[in-house]
């Protein structure tokens, strides 16, 4: 029933209201079990089937006496931040992530801001498998509040840095990621929308972000002069990237990016490291290593990237799909988080790949190997070691 991302599938046959509720009423009794806090936040993303799934669930949860905190339309990092904001017990998004528009889904986090592990969901699956549920009576039912995370998330997003003076362009890709636009807003950017409009049929483009869906988003960014462009998928956990020239990043280089800027910041006796799945381009680690920063391979999943992010002297993990984990800021994926972060690595480095003249000067700002860079971004494929030295060897022969 539980895949790493939660409970996924086609709305009517493997994803019911039914399930649902059988689901909250197993979140409940398993809080109840464990002596966790009985209150649980719950969020959808823009999905029409999310509203009638999260009445569902929420009616599992309070027929086990749970408090249930309604954050309405949310994304999912919003939902998982909550958690412990909300001084809860667990939370659970009503999402199907970059699926298409007839799936949905239930993805449930901890307190810290991580998914449930492999214990926890069992624990959960084994429940709803033999309906093994404690129900209260009448007056031992509990509420359901509605509230709002938004406003708090891009508070913490945003902080004391409000100077970044870009020009930005935001695919939401008809999801729930407004908080990005907000976010950047408040950070001095100036920003324009693309696929805006919350709507889970995902008229503009489908949800995955991958450069043939975002192929308006690229022409846009390149048009319009914009200095970066960022894509959301349908419940935001996940960011992709755009550059000036209207280049679309591939997912190995943005996250060799991400983790070198967070292994600079680094203080600590020890080599810091990052966490990546295993199909990530041995590229990535070659470039890494010249950084002197080591690479933790984990299995698929960003469960799996957040649980090697909690090791000590794990800096940053990432998968190139669009997930990226800072674990000093939260465990669970923020593409909200990612947008400002990439946009505070362009307006701090007026050079770097992102901004015009586009890749030029990048080896000076950046100290890495422009050729090899683009290459990663003009090919979505991994590559193998034998790609990765002949690379480095044509760069060689170039520099020579």
């Amino acid at each position: 029933m539980f895949g790493t991302s939660g409970v996924r599938g086609p709305v009517g046959e493997s994803v019911t209201a039914a399930l649902a509720l059988d689901i909250g009423r197993a979140v409940g009794t398993e809080l109840a079990a464990r002596d966790a806090p009985r209150r649980v936040v719950v969020g959808r993303d823009t999905r029409a089937s999310g509203e009638l799934l999260v009445d569902a669930l929420a009616a599992g949860l309070r027929e086990t006496g749970a408090d249930v905190v309604d954050l309405g339309v949310a994304s999912t990092p919003t939902v998982a931040r909550a958690v412990g904001w909300e001084d809860a017990g667990a939370g659970a998004s009503v999402t199907a992530s970059h699926n298409p528009a007839p799936d949905n889904g239930i993805k449930l986090w901890q307190p810290s801001g991580r998914a449930f592990d492999a214990d926890r969901r069992a624990a959960v699956e084994r429940r709803v498998e033999a309906s093994d549920f404690a129900l209260e009576p009448w007056d031992g039912l509990g509420e359901r509040v509605e509230a709002d995370a938004a406003a708090r998330h891009v508070d913490r997003l945003v902080g004391d840095d409000a100077n970044l003076d870009l020009d930005v362009v935001v695919d939401l890709g008809n999801g729930a990621g407004g908080v990005t636009v907000d976010a950047l807003t408040a950070l001095g950017c100036h920003v324009e929308t693309l696929n805006a409009q919350p709507d889970g049929s995902f008229p503009g483009r489908p949800s995955e972000p991958t450069a043939d869906n975002c192929a308006s988003l690229s022409v846009l960014v390149h048009e319009s002069g914009a200095d970066i462009g960022v894509a959301h998928d349908g419940d935001a956990d996940r960011l992709r990237a755009v550059a000036a020239d209207g280049t679309f990043l591939s997912g190995d280089a943005t996250l060799a990016l991400f983790a070198a800027e967070a292994a600079e910041a680094w203080t600590v006796a020890g080599q810091p490291r990052v966490a990546v799945p295993v199909d990530t381009s041995l590229a990535v680690e070659d470039y890494l290593a010249e950084r002197e920063v080591g690479v933790e391979r984990t299995p698929v999943g960003d469960v799996h990237v957040a649980a090697a992010a909690r090791e000590e002297g794990v800096v940053f993990g990432g998968e190139p799909s669009g997930a990226w984990i800072w674990p000093d800021e939260t465990l669970c994926p923020d593409g909200s988080y990612a947008a400002c972060r990439l946009a505070a690595l362009a307006a701090e480095r007026p050079r770097w790949p992102t901004r015009r003249p586009s890749w030029s000067g990048f080896a000076s700002a950046c100290s890495t190997d422009t050729t090899m860079l683009r290459r990663w971004t003009a090919s979505a494929s991994r590559r193998t070691r034998a790609g990765s030295c002949c690379a480095r060897a044509e760069h060689n022969r170039s520099c020579a």
